[in-house]
């Protein structure tokens, strides 16, 4: 990706109606999803938590889908590694580590979910499932009652480059496309199904898949924020216009291991790894800032000082809260004799 321009010019995300600080908002929630990711693979490794699934490397995929969105009406069904995309959309650091703490607090899942599985009515972000792909079908559902009922919402869902192979996928897909309806796939395509690379996957594009279900399909570099920011943006549009779906395959890379338990260097070189190091979307958009005058690495030490106190907070809040109590497992599983949930 390329950004030119000197202070005073007309920058790009002047063009795409962003404000400058709006993209330094984008920025901030960037590096906000790396510091927390970091914390998590250190909890982990120290015996604090007990899974990690990382996101590192995606996080400008993430952050511009998000900023694309209307966070105030639409409908988001995010994958496990979209740390970046649901803090954008209010999710809170405190939020997240009641989560991977497992704690009775977590307003995703009150403890009982894995890490990465998000889910909150208030933000309209749509609880997922650990079977990949799951989510697909159920964006594709809200998007036809938005349909049905004339609501002027969209929904958004994301999965992995191995789950586009799935028959979650292409069944979605389908129906979307059959009946136009105001949904966009988003695939965050960081180049492994795990420990499979991407070639060994899939012998075309992912984008050109939408050509079979009759709705655009576009590539586009997920590394390069303003550049998917006016993606989605106008998948958005079409969608809101009764032009139905659009498929988007964000070419991004996951730098972190699969997750927790995984050896990554089994499959990949660390020359692989540090290559796309210096692709990362973060660093590209720091540069971007400080060419259009916005930021400097004072700037930057006084963001990343914040956000380690933020962090700091987030953590001892999510370790000394309480966990579930044991018999919490029956809630919202039986119904008593009356009928009621469990209590």
């Amino acid at each position: 990706m390329t950004y030119s321009g000197s202070v005073g010019q007309t920058f790009k995300h002047h063009e795409l109606g962003l404000s400058d600080s709006q993209v330094i908002e984008m920025y901030t929630m960037m590096q906000m999803a790396r510091v927390f990711d970091e914390r998590c693979m250190l909890l982990q490794r120290a015996g604090k938590i007990n899974f990690h699934v990382s996101g590192i490397g995606q996080e400008a995929t993430q952050v511009a889908a998000a900023f694309a969105l209307d966070r105030e009406q639409d409908y988001f069904l995010p994958y496990y590694r979209d740390y970046g995309f649901v803090l954008s959309v209010g999710m809170t650091l405190r939020e997240l580590m009641l989560s991977v703490f497992a704690k009775a607090e977590d307003p995703n899942s009150g403890g009982r979910q894995m890490p990465g599985h998000f889910g909150s009515k208030k933000l309209r972000i749509v609880t997922g499932s650990s079977p990949v792909t799951t989510q697909v079908p159920h964006a594709v559902g809200l998007a036809l009652a938005a349909k049905m009922k004339n609501k002027p919402f969209v929904s958004f869902v994301t999965f992995g480059d191995g789950s586009s192979n799935q028959g979650d996928f292409h069944e979605g897909c389908n129906f979307a496309g059959v009946h136009k309806l105001p949904v966009i796939f988003m695939c965050e395509n960081n180049r492994y199904a795990i420990s499979t690379p991407f070639h060994q996957q899939s012998a075309g594009k992912i984008s050109d898949r939408a050509l079979g279900y009759g709705f655009p399909g576009i590539e586009v570099d997920g590394n390069d924020v303003l550049e998917v920011y006016r993606v989605v943006k106008e998948a958005r549009e079409r969608a809101v216009r009764g032009e139905g779906p659009t498929l988007i395959d964000a070419l991004t890379y996951r730098i972190s291991p699969h997750s927790t338990s995984d050896n990554d260097l089994a499959y990949r070189t660390k020359e692989e790894v540090d290559e796309h190091r210096n692709k990362d979307g973060i660093l590209f958009f720091q540069n971007y800032l400080i060419d259009c005058g916005l930021w400097d690495e004072e700037k930057n030490q006084a963001l990343l000082k914040q956000l380690r106190e933020q962090l700091d907070d987030a953590t001892s809040y999510g370790d000394k809260a309480p966990f579930p109590a044991p018999e919490d497992t029956l809630l919202y599983v039986y119904a008593d004799s009356e009928g009621q949930e469990g209590k």
